[in-house]
Parts: structure tokens; C-alpha cells; sequence
């Protein structure tokens, strides 16, 4: 994979990336500080609920990219708060997407596979019909629909499974768990593709290199896996870089969603079509078991 070390026109210009603070929106400023003046507000600069405060702060800093990696995350929270589920995941996506098109900045969104309706077998494509099953969902879509009807310059991809080095994650929970306990059950129903925030923002960096067209893109690693063949993969890579695990990979419980009820309904079929994006770039992209070593190694090396 091409790595975003050369931008065209030698820069990006202002960015602004809001969500700095989150697992994206970190790799977003070690990919783009290079290549632009790189803000990245803190909540205590500028609360992006606040929806007159982030217009005030667009006008003043006239950003020539915006990056929008602020989200309401919390999937099944979102089912009993769905006014702050809404305001960041649709109402913001939307201010953003107006103020970029008044400011002629480009604007790149990051949603969900959490819009589609989670049937089936056959990975979504871009047009695939959306159906969300959860209030987290739906707002996710509303915001992707205002960012693609802007008629601004835009990108929004949809990704899936994010994890990072930092932060709350999957991965983390797992090897902490995995020092911890020598059983353990995973749901394996569930089939998707993990995403690690670095190639989310490594790619980000691309696509605006390569200045590739307007519009929703599918953004993850080649291949797929359930959450228990995911956590088998972080165990048995943490052994083999020399991490001492109370489990065994090989041992590691399979459960089905059903016996694992959340507030909020999950999609069984996470797989996106990436073929558009691999179009776009001129390239393939790599397998999501490359990415967790990267990501692996960077986590235990710190």
C-alpha cells in the first residue's frame, strides 16, 4: 500500500480536524501534520455538541479541509439518548458539510457500517439499500445523506470494527482479559472486517493525494472475521511477539449473538464491498491479519 508522504500541490493547506482526541482523530493529526496547519480543538477549546460554536469557530479559522472525526459512540447508550446521538452524528455532519461548501473546504466524514440491515452473506456495497437496526445507525445515515447532498467537494467513508493502539478498544479489552482469564466466550455470529484507526487515516491521507472523486466510499482491510476469530487472532499474535497470556486461542468460546443481548440490535453481515475505493486508488488493500500485527506490535512496543 502507498503511504500519503507526498500530498499533491505539496500540502493541504488549514485543517481542521474535529474529534482530535478519539482513537481516528489522533492517527488523523500524525497523518496529516506534515502537510497543512493541523487544529485539533480539544473539547475544552471548542464543545462540538455545540452546534453555533463549532459555525463560529469554521468561520474564524476559514479551514481549507475539514476532517470529522467527531461521533456519538456509543452504540447502545444511543438507544435512550437519541437527541445526543443525533446531534453529533447527523446535526454536526450536516452544519459541517453547509459550512464547507459556503467556505469552498473540502469535507471528509467517517461513518458506519451500522447502516445497512445486517442480513445475509454478500458484502454491502455503496449503493446497497440502508436499513439501520439501531437509533445509532439511523443517525449515522443522516449524517451521511446531508455530507453527500451538500454538492460541496466531500468524501464519506464508511467503515468497520475500529480499533487502534490507543484508546477503548476491542483489541485492548481482549489482552487484558486474555492476561487475566483462561476462559472466555466470543460472540461468532457476528462477521465483519477490524479497521485500525492508522489505516483509516493513512488512507484518508491517500485519497485526498490522489484527489479521487466525490462521494461514499467503503474503508477497511481485504478480508473478514467474526469477534471470536478476531480475538483468536489478537492472542495468538500477542504470543508470537512474546506477550505471556493466562488464555489459549485454541480454547477460546464461540457463543451466538443471541446469547449476548445488547440494548441495541447488532448486524450479523458487516462485510463492505471495497472495490470502489481499490478503483479509486489504483491499488489493493491490505489484509485486515497485516493491519493487527502493525497495530499489535505499536500497542506492546509503547
Amino acid at each position: 500500500m502507498a503511504s500519503c508522504t507526498t500530498p499533491l500541490n505539496n500540502g493541504f493547506g488549514r485543517i481542521l480536524i474535529l474529534g482530535g482526541n478519539g482513537q481516528v482523530g489522533f492517527e488523523l493529526q500524525r497523518s496529516f501534520a506534515p502537510f497543512g496547519e493541523v487544529r485539533a480543538p480539544r473539547r475544552s477549546e471548542l464543545d462540538v455538541s455545540d452546534l453555533a460554536a463549532v459555525s463560529a469557530w469554521l468561520e474564524a479559522y476559514q479551514p481549507q479541509l475539514i476532517l470529522n472525526a467527531a461521533a456519538w459512540t456509543a452504540v447502545d447508550k444511543a438507544e435512550e439518548e437519541r437527541e445526543g446521538a443525533m446531534r453529533l452524528n447527523a446535526e454536526l455532519p450536516a452544519l459541517l458539510a453547509e459550512k464547507a461548501t459556503e467556505l469552498d473546504a473540502t469535507l471528509v466524514h467517517y461513518s458506519s457500517d451500522y447502516v445497512y440491515p445486517g442480513d445475509g452473506d454478500q458484502p454491502w456495497r455503496e449503493d446497497s439499500p440502508t436499513a439501520p437496526l439501531s437509533v445509532y445507525g439511523e443517525s449515522k445515515l443522516a449524517g451521511d445523506e446531508s455530507v453527500l447532498a451538500s454538492g460541496g467537494r466531500h468524501l464519506v467513508f464508511r467503515t468497520s470494527w475500529v480499533y487502534a493502539a490507543r484508546g477503548n478498544n476491542f483489541m485492548k479489552t481482549m489482552l487484558k482479559l486474555g492476561r487475566d482469564r483462561d476462559t472466555l466466550n466470543i460472540v461468532n455470529d457476528q462477521i465483519g472486517a477490524p479497521t485500525p484507526a492508522r489505516l483509516i487515516a493513512q488512507l484518508t491521507c491517500e485519497a485526498l493525494r490522489q484527489n479521487i472523486a466525490s462521494g461514499l466510499y467503503h474503508l477497511a482491510p481485504q478480508g473478514t472475521t467474526s469477534w471470536h476469530g478476531f480475538a483468536q487472532a489478537i492472542f495468538r499474535q500477542a504470543i508470537e511477539q512474546g506477550e505471556a497470556l493466562a488464555i489459549d486461542p485454541e480454547t477460546l468460546g464461540g457463543i451466538p449473538t443471541a446469547d449476548y443481548p445488547t440494548p441495541a440490535a447488532r448486524p450479523l453481515n458487516s462485510r463492505l464491498a471495497l472495490g470502489k475505493l481499490e478503483a479509486a486508488l489504483g491499488y489493493s488493500l491490505p489484509s485486515w491479519e497485516s493491519q493487527l500485527s502493525l497495530t499489535l506490535k505499536e500497542h506492546l512496543d509503547r
